[in-house]
């Protein structure tokens, strides 16, 4: 592998995260930072859009966000109710779901903490369930994006976690994902979440969000990959980390994935030499949660060997894990999109 990257590769970094920076980071991904709810245009042809909009802003303001005041929750700075409440918000794969639930986050009053699935169980395990249930009992609101039901043991860890917050009065805001291409084959519904969080199902309210991916809404699959003089060249040309793929899959077998994020600070895109198919499904995972940190942070993937829609087996894509592989394949693929059209503009 060539070492004329201007940043270290990520194959050479092992960041140190203490808890509280673990715990502040739980806010929307910087490519959420500037959306509201008056950012998001709904599809006339989706009518659940408009309504789902409407529903989260009142919920909001029953907080104490904005357009409420809150008093029904914290009339006169008197201690908050005793139990949460709770919206979920079911659609399928990329309809807008995380920049609704990013909305609500925004207009909420705080203290409030915003995290994937994946991002709370792995501040879990990074913490403990007790220091985890310390930490965010005090918010008034959690969201917790792309819910996931594919561990029954991370399944039973959130859905306690979700239970001590709701006990202590956190409000919570919850939404899942589909399959890309499958609608209705192995969809995470309503039905499922309610189902897995049967002693808190009665506080969450339902709102359906409906529409297509608008991630591959008339767009390619994805751009060919690039030879490996190609990569080293914008990697260079964007003041990237270059690492091979297998040096890179090693690496993150070594780093706590609640460390993910802090591996790509500072780091303006990457490039990946010797992208190969994954067989094997812990690595597959890993990379999955690498995949969903890169999207967070909007940073530009440039990649050679095989296409990024290759990178999981078909073994994997038929699995129990299937959701979580689509929907890196989907992120990978579009920052890959965005890295050739930014090139492509620079050099124009």
């Amino acid at each position: 592998m060539s070492e004329t990257a201007t940043q270290a590769p990520l194959s050479t970094r092992r960041p140190q995260v203490d808890a509280s920076r673990l715990v502040g980071e739980l806010v929307p991904p910087p490519r959420f930072d500037v959306v509201r709810f008056s950012t998001y245009r709904p599809d006339p042809a989706q009518p659940s859009q408009a309504a789902a909009v409407q529903r989260l802003q009142e919920y909001a303001a029953s907080l104490g966000g904005a357009g409420g005041s809150g008093g029904s929750r914290w009339p006169w700075g008197r201690r908050r109710s005793a139990t949460g409440s709770g919206v979920y918000l079911d659609g399928g794969f990329g309809v807008g779901k995380t920049h609704l639930l990013a909305s609500l986050w925004h207009e909420a009053p705080g203290p409030k903490a915003f995290g994937t699935f994946v991002e709370l169980t792995n501040l879990v395990g990074a913490l403990g369930f007790a220091r985890t249930v310390e930490a965010l009992r005090g918010h008034r609101l959690v969201c917790i994006d792309e819910f996931e039901l594919d561990d029954p043991g991370d399944t039973v860890l959130m859905s306690t976690l979700l239970a001590r917050l709701a006990e202590a009065g956190v409000s919570l805001a919850a939404t899942s994902n589909t399959l890309p291409e499958a609608l209705g084959e192995g969809r995470f519904a309503a039905d499922d979440f309610l189902r897995e969080i049967a002693a808190l199902s009665s506080r969450f309210e339902v709102l359906t969000v409906d529409g297509p991916d608008f991630r591959h809404r008339g767009l390619a699959a994805g751009p060919a990959p690039l030879s490996e003089a190609e990569v080293v060249a914008r990697v260079e040309a964007t003041g990237g980390a270059l690492d091979g793929f297998d040096e890179l899959l090693a690496h993150l077998a070594q780093v706590h994935p609640s460390r993910y994020g802090a591996l790509l600070d500072g780091v303006t895109s990457v490039g990946w030499q010797g992208v190969h198919t994954i067989e094997d499904q812990m690595v597959a995972l890993r990379l999955v949660v690498l995949a969903d940190r890169l999207y967070d942070r909007d940073v530009p993937v440039f990649s050679s060997g095989a296409p990024l829609g290759e990178v999981f087996s078909e073994e994997l894509l038929r699995g129990g894990y299937r959701k979580k592989y689509f929907r890196a394949v989907s992120r990978l693929t579009a920052l890959a999109r965005e890295a050739s059209g930014e090139v492509a503009h620079g050099q124009g």
